[in-house]
């Protein structure tokens, strides 16, 4: 029929034209890039942000209302940072090698200087300076430099492996003190936190002598005790850690409850009380609410996903033959890592609580753009490359 009326060729053509556009010879940005890229991390990323703004339907609305705001308000904010996730992951991840370091180099530069700005210009909430206001929009700067961080850093480190004279430990250790110094200031000793273990697990992967490694846990722990006797919020958030009976628990004890209401399977979406009564139940305590909700087997799928993309990430990092690639993959796993346990640990009184949110769940424009940077330049540094078309 389509012969008889001149549109064979016509239909052929397209017929081979949607064929090369979605096989192996394509040598487009984006068909290189697809062929490229570890798809299965990127598909777990983007079933945690799809999780994510599922789960904000159940946990934002009635934080929204209790707040004098439109029910649906925080929904929309998050489908609005989803979406500014999905073009960051693939935007970021579309860069070669050479182009992730300018891109860290940038970020670096730009976030730093408002973490020195922060403590003087910064919003203050719940006591500490965080937050600095950019307009319309309200972010976290310190958020900004982990990534940028865990690539410069990496740099800096192979660097020094293929050139002894060049100074990259010395220089990754001013940055790391600069970073302390200036977070200390807010004070945000959980980014800390994320940051020493950030530099000393490249450092460690440099290989030093066990004299070495046993010093720097040494200053580790002198850190953790400094910060107890200089910081009194640190000091109460451990005391209460310890002692429960030693003074305000009520976020933690609603968390628990969360947990306890919500058995295996859950009371059902949206059906949950705790989130009446727990501050922050859209953001520090999302998976409390999910816990609730949902139930622990949900929980337990959730925490699943977060090691599956950890573990894919960890053995590109074994298997790259590339140095800089390898200890930049570890420190944003690590970040990427850490973020995660931190959060589900304080939910579950596994730690002392610590303001963190879960990655790609958690209502929060600075973390979530934060963390798709780290996501996108992992997908990026560990493409296959050359690229090998099976």
């Amino acid at each position: 029929m389509l012969s008889s009326l001149g549109l064979g060729g016509q239909a052929a053509k397209m017929d081979n034209t949607t064929t090369t556009k979605f096989s192996r010879a394509d040598r487009s940005l984006i068909g290189i890039w697809w062929w490229t890229v570890d798809r299965w991390a990127l598909t777990a990323v983007f079933i945690a942000l799809t999780t994510g703004v599922l789960f904000s339907f159940a946990s934002t609305p009635m934080v929204a209302v209790k707040i004098g705001l439109p029910q649906f308000y925080f929904v929309k904010r998050h489908l609005l940072y989803t979406a500014m996730s999905i073009a960051t992951i693939i935007a970021v991840s579309l860069l070669e090698v050479k182009g992730m370091r300018r891109l860290a180099v940038i970020i670096f530069l730009f976030s730093a200087i408002l973490v020195v700005l922060t403590p003087f210009l910064g919003t203050e909430i719940k006591g500490a300076r965080r937050w600095i206001k950019l307009g319309l929009f309200t972010m976290q700067p310190s958020e900004f430099v982990k990534p940028s961080f865990a690539v410069l850093s990496a740099w800096m480190f192979s660097e020094q492996s293929f050139n002894s004279d060049f100074p990259g430990k010395n220089i990754s250790l001013i940055l790391y003190i600069l970073l302390v110094l200036l977070l200390a200031l807010q004070p945000d000793m959980g980014m800390i936190f994320v940051f020493s273990a950030i530099w000393f697990g490249q450092l460690f992967l440099t290989g030093i002598s066990l004299i070495s490694a046993i010093l720097v846990c040494g200053i580790g722990l002198l850190g953790v005790c400094a910060s107890y006797w200089l910081f009194p919020y640190v000091a109460s958030r451990i005391d209460r850690f310890l002692d429960p009976g030693a003074g305000d628990c009520y976020q933690i004890n609603r968390s628990i409850e969360a947990f306890r209401n919500g058995g295996w399977f859950g009371v059902g979406p949206g059906e949950g009380i705790i989130k009446k009564y727990l501050p922050d139940a859209h953001a520090d305590f999302a998976f409390s609410v999910i816990g609730e909700e949902f139930g622990a087997l949900v929980c337990v799928l959730i925490v699943a996903l977060y090691s599956f993309i950890t573990f894919r990430v960890l053995v590109a990092s074994l298997k790259s033959k590339d140095m800089f690639v390898s200890f930049a993959l570890f420190g944003l796993t690590v970040n990427f890592a850490l973020q995660v346990i931190i959060n589900i640990s304080s939910c579950l009184r596994l730690i002392p609580t610590k303001g963190m949110t879960l990655p790609f769940i958690s209502y929060g424009g600075s973390s979530m753009i934060s963390i798709s940077i780290c996501m996108g330049m992992v997908l990026g540094l560990s493409r296959k490359r050359p690229m090998v078309l099976e």
